[in-house]
């Protein structure tokens, strides 16, 4: 019997793996994909109407919708403890950390599949 030259072998491997690549992988228009937040820069941190917007990130919204948003949110809360949980057709939810003197908020407005959140610092 001949030996077969163990070259071949590989080679002959990385054919057949090669050639099942395309098959095994998914189509362009299949299945959901994945849409990652984004980062959106915070600019004058003060302009907002709170004490400090700290981050800004946005999903399926531009960043200049995002900052409107924000400004809409603490246009609407009146007052250093208030609330504000619709904009419209935007439902939104925060979750506070009181400190001494100020509190820390997290917020997440959502409307579909947009989404905008923000960190703030309110000093009470």
């Amino acid at each position: 019997m001949a030996r077969i030259p163990r070259l071949s072998i590989l080679l002959a491997a990385g054919v057949l793996l090669t050639g099942a690549a395309p098959a095994a992988a998914p189509a362009a228009g299949d299945g959901p994909t994945a849409t990652a937040s984004k980062s959106c820069s915070v600019r004058d941190s003060r302009s907002y109407g709170t004490t400090y917007v700290l981050s800004i990130s946005a999903r399926k919204v531009r960043c200049r919708k995002a900052r409107e948003r924000v400004r809409a949110f603490h246009a609407c809360r009146k007052g250093a403890r208030g609330r504000c949980p619709n904009l419209g057709r935007w439902n939104c939810s925060e979750n506070r950390d009181f400190g001494q003197g100020s509190f820390y908020s997290n917020v997440k407005c959502k409307r579909g599949g947009k989404v905008v959140k923000h960190r703030y610092n309110q000093w009470t």
